[in-house]
């Protein structure tokens, strides 16, 4: 009998560290491990760094965002032109339809 073992794969989510045991066979997850904890809470002493850490955070992707939407019209626009090109430049097909396959 073979080894149940070596029929098994042992993945790892790179998003939470948790270990997966997967039988390819029957396409089930065997077994699921959880990952040990990495961090602990903070301190309260730093919660007045962690707070301002945070606003700039949120004030760096307000800014992005704002600077995507600003620049949205012209992205569209540019791949409206794009795509008018292109356009442009294939000739005209009639479309098949089902009955002109037969």
């Amino acid at each position: 009998m073979p080894d149940q073992e070596a029929q098994t794969i042992k993945l790892a989510c790179p998003c939470c560290g948790a270990t997966l045991i997967v039988d390819p066979s029957l396409a089930v997850v065997l077994r699921h491990e959880l990952p040990p904890p990495q961090h602990k809470a903070p301190e309260l002493k730093d919660a007045g760094r962690l707070l301002r850490e945070e606003a700039t955070q949120r004030d760096q992707k307000y800014r992005h965002i704002l600077d995507a939407e600003k620049d949205k019209g012209k992205v569209l626009d540019r791949k409206f032109q794009e795509l008018l090109k292109k356009a442009r430049d294939e000739p005209i097909e009639k479309p098949l339809k089902d009955i002109d396959l037969d």
